[in-house]
């Protein structure tokens, strides 16, 4: 304004003191007369701008902000500055282990601390299921053909099978000495590119001083090879032949295991204590050894950790630093492992038992994402190896027990062969007790029969896995009731104080909480749209270091000092954007941020973080590790949100509703679940049997068979589906927005999983009309009319008799 004065001035001084008029006293009188009244209307017209209310040039930035400069692609910057926070969240975890350490511990306690761990470990890792009581080695042989695949002058080399589980089996080879009582039983676990059968040196491809199971057994050891599912990429496809998704055999196991609480890993754990409890059968009294390399160096270590029945491990060509962790294949995805079981926390589990640690060469590769996560597999550092084996010892509550842990280094600097004499010699040291001569093992085994492929027999396992998966998947529903037990209904207060300890578990558990306070929010904005009925601002707020929320208000024209209004949260979907929810018509959202801103409420459209593809998927992958979600940064993004805009003059701070398609459908489930200063939800586009839609290998609509590979949530199954879910929201509205031929999944699944939250509202607590779904004749689409008609109903707004429905 001061502006506009100063050049109004500068006109009315430019036109009285013209030569020409000066001459003339009238005309002079008459100018005069005439630029007053113009500098009084022009005056009038800047004070109406600024004192009255809805003035047709809002401000460029909101009140009690900065204004907002940067030119950058925000959502950009939003990703990149949470993938920062991730980074250095996985750093301090690391520098944090010296705080953690507590060196002085009697060896009472110390063992009381690693068998709570155990606990703890075998949950993450999915060591849940309950195996066969009696294991037994089974021989495969055709018949009329050699009960033998293979023979040296020392061993002979059997097909074998055992079980697991119920239906469950692991296959592999079984090499046993020939005419004389073992010395030891050892498993020895090849890489998932290996198979048995090189391990042994029935097939080309690993040199014979890296056979340690051949060399094992020419020692006088009786040793089963158990075959790994490999990391083969493979078009995997429906029962019925069509479509599907090229993954490893690892991940193909891994995502609907991860969702059930389950895992590859776990799964083959398993396998390998099978073997353990079938040796303490038949054997009790001979030693029992681990060796292994590579993916076979993992579950050495991870098996050993867990079961104290065995003797000595050898991890050769895995163990090292796991803070890229997240760039490793995503079936070595564990959520949680650290900070507490990183390598050198799980090698102090197995001290004082024996455990060689062989720094060799480890499998390499790279792969990129064709339909399934992309890795890396790299060696470690012969530095990064001593970290972790130094980390593991200086916490040893006695110096003999840090002793037993033996680094073995191939060749010059930790990346020569693996399988040495010096570590094989430690592990007949191991189970032998006594020092002991490595024999050579010149002699080749001699193939007496055709042996099974390699690849039907993954084909096997892969089935025999994912069918124990879709047994706890059906039973799935049973232990999700045992899990809500607790939850009160007599009242909406015993309601709502039994929904705490849950939602405090479904934070801290599922989701995932940084124990972190919300940064001053420092808000800025600056104004983008200007339309007939309201005036869109993007805002941006700080919430944690390097974390900001970002997204635009909608205020409506004519708000009114005291006029309180409802405020509807739109969240969009998959790789989208505040701005597709406002204009542009985009057939998903259809402007529903910009519809109902025309009706009067307050919108605010947050940018999620589910954009940019693999960049935000690196996300969730860096968080897992840490017991962290996606959610764990979106929560308090929302958190600070709701924060902010209760302290704006026209927001009624009791009607705060959110409104989200597809994944913003998958956020209505989780964030008003958790942050009960959501007044209501409305799910549009992603309601359904959640866990179903995540763990089932048997249909086309699971989450199996497409590239998102990040969406698998752990352990689910045995804690909230959607409908647990919605008893966290509850007793507040919920509403569900489905569309018949929306393919995210069948409207049987929807209706079957949505009856339980109605049952959950209208027969258990009587709330007959805060629960609602509306089915429309469309696709993967807000439809926005039952939907705005429930807003309008509990957030108890109407709108202007002009607006437009």
């Amino acid at each position: 304004m001061e502006n506009r004065m100063e050049n109004l001035a500068g006109f009315v001084n430019g036109v009285a003191n013209r030569k020409a008029l000066n001459r003339w006293p009238y005309p002079i009188c008459l100018v005069h007369l005439t630029t007053g009244i113009i500098l009084l209307f022009f005056i009038a017209i800047e004070l109406l701008s600024l004192f009255s209310v809805g003035a047709a040039t809002p401000p460029r930035n909101l009140p009690r902000t900065e204004p907002l400069l940067a030119t950058n692609d925000l959502a950009a910057e939003l990703v990149a500055g949470v993938d920062r926070f991730l980074s250095k969240k996985l750093e301090e975890t690391f520098a944090l282990r010296t705080n953690r350490a507590q060196p002085n511990l009697g060896v009472a306690a110390w063992r009381g601390i690693q068998e709570s761990n155990r606990m703890r470990f075998a949950h993450l890792i999915g060591v849940r299921d309950r195996r066969v009581a009696e294991p037994t080695l089974f021989l495969k042989a055709p018949s009329g053909e050699a009960e033998a695949l293979a023979q040296t002058q020392t061993f002979d080399v059997l097909e074998v099978t055992w079980p697991v589980f119920e239906q469950t089996f692991g296959e592999g080879l079984l090499l046993s000495p020939r005419g004389r009582k073992p010395v030891a039983n050892i498993v020895a676990i090849p890489d998932a590119l290996q198979t048995p059968e090189q391990l042994c040196g029935l097939s080309p491809g690993i040199a014979v001083r890296s056979q340690y199971a051949r060399r094992l057994a020419a020692n006088g050891c009786r040793v089963v090879i158990p075959a790994l599912v490999g990391r083969r990429l493979e078009s995997r496809q429906f029962a019925s032949g069509k479509g599907g998704v090229v993954l490893t055999g690892r991940e193909f196991v891994y995502r609907p295991a991860f969702e059930l609480g389950r895992h590859i890993i776990g799964y083959e754990v398993q396998e390998v204590l099978a073997l353990i409890d079938w040796f303490k059968r038949t054997e009790p009294d001979l030693k029992v050894g681990l060796v292994g390399w590579g993916e076979g160096g993992l579950l050495t270590m991870y098996a050993s950790a867990l079961d104290q029945r065995i003797d000595i491990a050898c991890v050769s060509g895995y163990f090292g630093d796991r803070r890229q962790i997240w760039r490793e294949p995503i079936d070595r995805n564990v959520f949680g492992l650290l900070p507490d079981f990183a390598d050198g926390e799980l090698a102090k589990m197995i001290i004082p038992r024996g455990l060689i640690i062989e720094a060799a060469k480890s499998p390499e590769f790279i792969w990129r994402n064709k339909g399934g996560a992309p890795g890396e597999l790299r060696t470690p550092t012969l530095r990064e190896i001593k970290i972790e084996v130094d980390e593991a010892k200086r916490t040893a509550p006695r110096e003999d027990f840090a002793s037993n842990i033996e680094l073995v280094i191939s060749g010059e600097s930790g990346e020569g062969a693996f399988g040495t004499d010096e570590a094989l010699s430690g592990v007949l040291r191991g189970v032998s007790g006594k020092t002991a001569t490595l024999a050579g093992s010149a002699d080749v085994p001699t193939l007496l029969r055709r042996s099974d492929t390699p690849q039907g027999r993954e084909a096997r396992k892969i089935q025999r896995l994912h069918h124990h998966t879709e047994q706890i998947l059906t039973q799935s529903r049973f232990v999700r009731d045992h899990f809500m037990r607790d939850l009160k209904t007599a009242s909406l207060e015993a309601l709502e104080e039994s929904q705490r300890p849950y939602r405090e578990h479904f934070y801290n558990e599922v989701i995932g909480r940084f124990d972190q306070p919300l940064l001053p929010p420092r808000v800025r904005s600056r104004k983008i749209y200007e339309a007939e009925k309201w005036t869109g601002y993007e805002v941006v707020m700080d919430v944690f270091p390097d974390v900001i929320a970002y997204g635009i208000l909608l205020l409506p024209v004519g708000l009114r000092e005291g006029d309180m209004r409802p405020v509807v949260v739109c969240q969009h979907g998959l790789e989208g954007r505040p701005q597709d929810t406002i204009v542009g018509n985009h057939p998903a959202y259809r402007d529903f941020s910009a519809r109902l801103a025309d009706e009067g409420f307050i919108i605010f459209a947050p940018q999620n973080l589910y954009i940019f593809e693999d960049r935000f998927r690196s996300l969730q992958r860096k968080a897992n590790p840490l017991g962290k979600t996606l959610f764990s940064i979106i929560t308090p993004q929302h958190q600070q949100i709701l924060k902010w805009l209760k302290t704006l003059p026209w927001v009624d701070e009791q009607r705060i509703g959110f409104y989200g398609l597809s994944y913003g459908g998958k956020t209505a489930m989780r964030v008003p679940a958790l942050l009960t200063d959501y007044c209501l939800s409305i799910c549009s586009g992603d309601f359904n049997e959640w866990v179903w839609k995540n763990a089932s290998t048997t249909s086309p609509y699971s989450y199996v068979w497409t590239g998102e590979y990040e969406i698998f949530e752990f352990d689910l199954g045995s804690t909230f589906n959607y409908a647990e879910m919605a008893a966290l929201i509850a007793p507040r509205p919920f509403m569900v927005e489905r569309g018949h031929f929306d393919g995210v999944a069948p409207d049987e699944t929807v209706g079957y999983e949505f009856a339980k939250v109605r049952k959950f509202y209208e027969a258990t607590l009587k709330l007959n009309s805060r629960c609602e779904i509306e089915w429309f004749n469309g696709p993967h689409t807000i439809n926005g009319k039952g939907t705005f008609d429930f807003l309008h109903r509990h957030l108890k707004w109407q709108p202007r008799p002009s607006a437009d429905k």
